[in-house]
Formats: C-alpha cells, structure tokens, sequence
C-alpha cells in the first residue's frame, strides 16, 4: 500500500506541508495553559516552536539563496534540543563519525527489552528510576549471560539505545541493545566467536531480564524510591508483581547484521530517533493531527492528545538514552577493546555513514539536503545553502535579513 501522499509532494513544492513545530506554535500555549508540564516538557515545546527561526538568530556567513529568483534569506539557528524531529539528523550523523573507532570488524546482534503494558502506568510517575532500571537490568542479563562458559564465556561490547514509544506516540518502554557476536576472554588472550544464528535462547533472555528488572523494582518501593499513584497501593503493588512474574516477558532477538557496515546504518536509524518524524505528518485541520503509523495506515488525534502523547516521551534532565557496556563501555576503550581490535581480522572500508557531518550553526547537513525547501516567493526555485559574507543585493531583489541575538 502506498504511502499516503502529501498536500505539496504532490503540488512537487518540496517543502514538508506540516511540522510538529506548526502543531505547537498553533495549539502549544492553549495546551501550556491548561495542563501542569514539567520544566524538561516546556522547554522542549519552547525550543522546537523557535528552531531555525528568527527567535534563535542566525549566521551572516550561512544563508539560503532561490537558484531562480534571487531571493535571499539568512540560515537560523537550530534549537538543538534533543526531542527536536528537525535537530536530530545533525546529531545522529556526528554520533555515528564518532563511535566508528569503537565498531569492531564482528558480526552483531539485535537484541530488545521490553517492558510488560501493566508497568508503563509506573514508568509514567517513575520515568527516571524505571528507564535507568531497564538500562542496567538488560545489560546486566546479557553481560552475565555472556560471561557464563557454558554459553560464551567472554566479555561483549554491547550499545543501548531507549525507546519509549509506539507508531501511535502510546508510551512503550523498551530497550535496543547491539552486541558484539562474542567477546574477548578475561584474560584478554583470546576472541571467542558467538554463533551466527543466534546469541542467546529467547526465554533465558527473558527469565533472567525479568527477574531482574522485577526485584530492582520491589527493592526501589521497598526503599520508598517508586512513587505509586491512583490504584497502585503497597496491596496491589505486591499483587501485580506476582502476577508479572507469572508472564512470559518480550525480549526480542534479531538475526545478526552481515557485517560491521550494517551496524552503521542500523545505528543511523536507531540512535537519535524521536517519537515522530515530520515526515509522518499528514494534516493538521478541523478533524485534528493525521500522522502515519505502521503499514502505512493512518490515525488522526486531537491537537490536545497528540501533544500530550509527543510530550510522555520528554526524558528527564541529563537521563542519557545511549550507553556503552562491556568493551564498548569508556573505561575499556583504550584498553580491552583495542586488544580486542588487535584479535580480530581487519574488515574491509566501510562507506561514510554521511558525506557530510554538519556543523554547530544549524545548517542543513547533506541527508536534510534531499527535504531542502523550493523558494516561498517564486515557487519554483531551490533555496541552495550558500557559505560566505551575506550578499549585498539590488534595492529589488527580496532579502530577509532580521537576524535575532541568538541562543
């Protein structure tokens, strides 16, 4: 089924017709009135109703110049806010560059966490304690897994990476790991390879991530650590984790990628993705926000609902949502993981996972390249991103220059 098409990709303007930005800035302060946020949920609606506008400033050097009509704007700052859809191609490519040193020439699997739906009303008042417990309970499981000589008998490197949502914005916690296809020995004299088809069975993956996650849980209420809110007493705390020890848990396994090359474009579209893209906005109109979900199926939300399911995937202050264990973690980059490195045969070039890295002043990097805006005075033109003293054009041409103080 195709995808449904786009207001003006089928006008052939090139400009995405709809933006979360345009959500917030036409319902965001009616929803800030009406609504108790926390500081991290309104900053991120102040910062991606400002990104590359006039409110962040911009750069006399970078500008934006129509290969038709001449028509000059400045290029504005990004917000650079980390739940921004429009910030994170920026940040995805230059995280990519940089952990490239620390992929080793393996084979790699896909492994994902998942939380049962009967604790996501306690992840919702616990965000912080549940997401760092599921970090540490999933990298647990597979480290001592791992380290059992009856299954690897080895030390991993492995990549997290928090995902806390559905196609639909519902809240979903769940984990994506990437781990190494075997490790290195504890003595570092050896590199012993995991088999090809699987990593490890489901269930014992399962089993042991769930009790786990569930004793980290009663040891935090225990502790007075959890917060519980509306029906969950001390009682029904107690009832519903017997019950969830009797459910089977998701853990999800993939088969392994060919190569450390696919790793790259794995992690491309893994790492820095928010809840929703601008590319899956549909309308924004009397119905409400249309947005595509899975199987190019569409669903259509008020405006009040869809900020508020966009705004249950804020993260707290400073929670990091990437981390790096085993060999990949930074105390064992200098050391175990180039002795590592040294074990293993060399893979061949992998291919730049960008041509282009971007830079600090929010301009377009080459994948925003393939969105870049036609003119919005001709119509007909591309805005080209120029580099250099901003022009001094002709009374006649038509030149935006209200450029802000900045950030």
């Amino acid at each position: 089924m195709p995808r449904p098409a786009r207001a003006a990709e089928a006008a052939g303007t090139g400009r995405l017709p709809l933006e979360v930005a345009d959500i917030f800035r036409a319902h965001g302060e009616a929803y800030r009135q009406g609504h108790a946020l926390s500081a991290e949920q309104r900053k991120a609606m102040r910062d991606i109703e400002a990104c590359r506008t006039e409110a962040l400033g911009g750069h006399l050097d970078v500008y934006d110049v129509c290969d038709q009509c001449g028509y000059t704007e400045p290029s504005y700052n990004s917000c650079r806010n980390r739940h921004c859809p429009k910030c994170q191609s920026v940040a995805q490519h230059k995280w990519i560059e940089g952990r490239k040193a620390r992929i080793l020439p393996t084979h790699y699997f896909h492994v994902v966490f998942t939380i049962p739906a009967k604790l996501r009303a306690i992840a919702f008042w616990n965000a912080e304690l549940v997401y760092a417990l599921l970090f540490r309970t999933a990298s647990e499981t597979l480290l001592e897994l791992s380290r059992d000589p009856h299954r690897l008998g080895a030390q991993p490197g492995i990549t997290a990476v928090l995902h806390t949502w559905t196609r639909t914005l519902l809240l979903h916690p769940h984990l994506h790991c990437i781990v190494t296809g075997g490790g290195l020995t504890a003595d570092g004299s050896r590199w012993i390879h995991a088999k090809r088809k699987y990593l490890f069975p489901v269930k014992v993956l399962s089993k042991l991530f769930r009790g786990k996650f569930l004793d980290g849980l009663v040891r935090a209420q225990r502790k007075g650590e959890l917060r519980l809110v509306g029906r969950l007493s001390a009682g029904t705390f107690e009832r519903l984790i017997d019950a969830l020890y009797e459910q089977d848990w998701v853990v999800y396994a993939k088969r392994a990628f060919l190569g450390p090359e696919h790793v790259f474009e794995y992690l491309g579209r893994y790492t820095h993705r928010v809840g929703i893209s601008n590319q899956r906005l549909l309308a924004m109109d009397d119905r409400g926000i249309t947005f595509v979900t899975r199987d190019n199926q569409t669903v259509t939300l008020p405006p009040e609902k869809f900020i508020q399911r966009f705004l249950l995937h804020v993260l707290p202050k400073g929670f990091v949502k990437i981390r790096h264990y085993g060999l990949l973690s930074s105390s064992y980059a200098k050391t175990r993981l180039e002795t590592a490195r040294a074990l293993l045969p060399p893979a061949p070039p992998a291919k730049s996972a960008s041509e282009a890295v971007g830079d600090d002043t929010g301009a377009l990097t080459e994948p925003d390249r393939e969105q870049a805006r036609h003119c919005p005075v001709c119509k007909v033109g591309r805005m080209i991103r120029m580099v250099g003293p901003f022009p001094m054009l002709p009374a006649s041409a038509s030149v935006v220059i209200s450029l802000g103080s900045g950030p």
